[in-house]
């Protein structure tokens, strides 16, 4: 058997999503966890594994000095900053990576999930222009957006005779999600139903997701019809709710249904659809997941109908840690085939089938205990 040396891997912020990735690259014996990047003072020189919760030490402390953690040499970064509300300054991180000729993986911007028209061309050829001079490669992807919008349809189409429309959906509780910006700021949850949140702006959704349905478009073979639809329905809190980083009054926005549509010839082929509550007795009418908390779930009408449920939770913890880990790990599970992949965007039609190898823990002989 040939063995290779693992792959040197940066973590690039240690939030929500980037401590989960922390523990992920070192359960990867592919891997090798060389630095991290941190933007909070405080977290300088702490180390990784204090930062991801392992309760023991990696020996790679965290660093605010961007010069000093690239020159540990990575292969790939795991560039797991928030980008929502900093998308050109993101992208001009992203595209600095590359020209020092390191392969990146990402959970954003996700307007670079799929080339589309909600960037100008100029960025799009940013892109490519550095990751040619550098030699390396970008890969957006995460859950979702990502590889439960995209992929995992995409794989179901493979069954169909004949495909009238595909519709991919997120079903959840966001009570627990632990992320203060996306609940007020991006959704707008606990502000009045007609406050000027950002994703409510026109365009905006087909920013964040249209790559999503893009890309489904892309894999089908089918030309869009131009712009895609928005369909948002928000609604009151019936009573306050209390999550784990926003309080909601009643009467204020507690919970959205939004659909970001693709039509072909003014007949919508392609849809992506989320439900989101902030406490499960809202709005009983909307869509629910068949079990649990949270799910995302894929509706192919046509020849045959089908639908696939994908529902998740934590070991320890409810859908929205295990939503972060599966985010998280989407990106860690990448690296080798981003790091193998030709220079430029990397979109997941470009990549090969990417799975857990290696993660499957070597059996531990237990004894029977006696009586």
């Amino acid at each position: 058997m040939t063995h290779t040396a693992p792959l040197r891997v940066v973590v690039w912020a240690t939030g929500t999503l980037g401590r989960h990735a922390i523990a992920g690259i070192d359960a990867h014996p592919a891997l090798e966890l060389v630095g991290v990047w941190v933007s909070d003072p405080a977290k300088d020189g702490r180390d990784a594994g204090d930062l991801a919760g392992l309760g023991r030490d990696l020996g790679v402390l965290a660093s605010t000095d961007r010069d000093a953690v690239l020159a540990t040499e990575p292969d790939c970064v795991v560039h797991c900053a928030m980008t929502d509300d900093r998308v050109l300054e993101a992208i001009d991180d992203l595209i600095g990576f590359l020209e020092a000729g390191v392969d990146v993986v990402s959970s954003g911007p996700v307007v670079l999930l799929h080339p589309g028209p909600a960037l100008p061309e100029v960025f799009w050829q940013r892109i490519e222009d550095a990751g040619r001079r550098g030699g390396a490669s970008l890969h957006i992807n995460g859950i979702d957006p990502g590889w439960a919008n995209d992929v995992l349809p995409l794989q179901l189409t493979s069954l169909s005779r004949r495909i009238d429309q595909v519709r991919v959906m997120e079903i959840a509780d966001y009570a627990t999600y632990d992320q203060a910006v996306a609940m007020g700021d991006l959704f707008g949850f606990g502000r009045p139903v007609d406050a000027g949140a950002l994703l409510w702006q026109p365009g905006v959704l087909s920013m964040a997701w249209g790559p999503v349905v893009r890309q489904i478009a892309a894999g089908l073979d089918l030309v869009l019809d131009e712009p895609l639809q928005e369909v948002v329905d928000r609604r009151p809190a019936p009573e306050a709710v209390t999550t784990v980083c926003t309080e909601i009054a009643e009467g204020t926005m507690g919970a959205v249904r939004f659909e970001v549509i693709g039509s072909v010839d003014g007949v919508p082929r392609v849809v992506v659809e989320h439900v989101t509550r902030t406490h499960p007795d809202q709005v009983p009418e909307w869509p629910r997941p068949a079990e649990g908390e949270g799910c995302y779930r894929i509706e192919i009408t046509g020849e045959p109908v089908m639908t696939l449920e994908l529902s998740h939770h934590g070991e320890h913890g409810d859908h929205n840690v295990s939503g972060m880990i599966i985010t998280a790990q989407r990106l860690v599970n990448a690296v080798p085939a981003v790091v193998a992949a030709e220079p430029g965007l990397v979109t997941a039609l470009d990549l090969p089938l990417v799975t857990g190898r290696g993660l499957v823990p070597p059996s531990v002989s237990q004894e029977i205990p006696e009586n």
